[in-house]
């Protein structure tokens, strides 16, 4: 039973995850002049690219712990081949940031020079936007404490999310790791996403309702996945859905009735 049980699940979130997986990423609409000091600005995107730098702590029982900071840079479209001219990043009076800070852990393994990491579920994803583009980011000191932020009363939470799962790989083996010491490998994550109202609802203002999943792709730079290391790369982020535990549950439905018309027939 404890088996079925599983693949009930398992079916659950593939079915959830197929329209994800989908070769074109979904539209999402901006509205840039919710935010204290943007002009008036409306635009359709479906991807939004930056940088990220972690601090991750790489435990002897095979356990992680990882703190993360994220700056976006650019949205981009047309199924992320289209940069966009917005004002995120820009200089001025209508300039203004966006950042996400995160917490989470997991487990890896070490063999031939080539690590694999899974994330637990979990942990903490705050999305936010520095209106006048003067926040300042702490350090920790190790992957399991979180970076501390200066300069933020200017500073709104438009989003919140968790880990739902994720996975990634390290690479030492790859020439391009070998020679310059990036592109060491890459790592995907599905984490839920709620918006905070009104200014996140307000900012991202369609779809209404907004999505509930956001997928975060990001790349590595060479580390040795021992103790304490600073990390950086990029890493870009694409939305979508999720199915409600309502259309889980009729998953689930559907799957025991075959299942006991299937036994029946034996």
């Amino acid at each position: 039973m404890k088996t079925f049980n599983k693949a009930i699940l398992a079916a659950a979130m593939s079915v959830a995850m197929g329209t994800a997986s989908a070769a074109t990423f979904p539209d999402f609409t901006v509205d840039e002049g919710s935010v204290a000091g943007a002009a008036a600005n409306t635009f359709v995107a479906d991807k939004i690219t930056g940088n990220y730098v972690e601090v991750a702590t790489f435990n002897n029982n095979g356990t992680f712990d990882l703190s993360l900071q994220w700056s976006a840079g650019q949205f981009v479209a047309n199924d992320g081949t289209t940069g966009l001219n917005t004002q995120l990043g820009g200089f001025g009076a209508n300039g203004y940031n966006m950042y996400a800070l995160f917490q989470t852990s997991g487990t890896f393994s070490t063999a031939a020079g080539v690590t694999n990491f899974t994330f637990n579920q979990g942990g903490t994803l705050n999305l936010s936007i520095d209106a006048n583009q003067d926040t300042t980011f702490g350090q920790p000191g190790n992957g399991n404490q979180a970076w501390t932020t200066a300069n933020t009363v200017d500073d709104v939470l438009i989003a919140t999310g968790a880990i739902i799962n994720g996975s990634g790989v390290l690479d030492t083996t790859l020439n391009t790791c070998q020679n310059g010491g990036i592109n060491c490998g890459s790592f995907g994550t599905t984490a839920s996403f709620g918006l905070v109202q009104p200014a996140g609802g307000n900012y991202f203002v369609l779809p209404n309702p907004f999505y509930n999943v956001s997928f975060e792709s990001g790349q590595l730079n060479n580390f040795d996945p021992t103790g304490t290391q600073v990390i950086n790369g990029s890493l870009d982020v694409v939305f979508g859905n999720v199915p409600e535990p309502t259309s889980l549950a009729l998953v689930g439905i559907g799957l025991i009735g075959f299942s006991l018309r299937n036994r029946n027939k034996a």
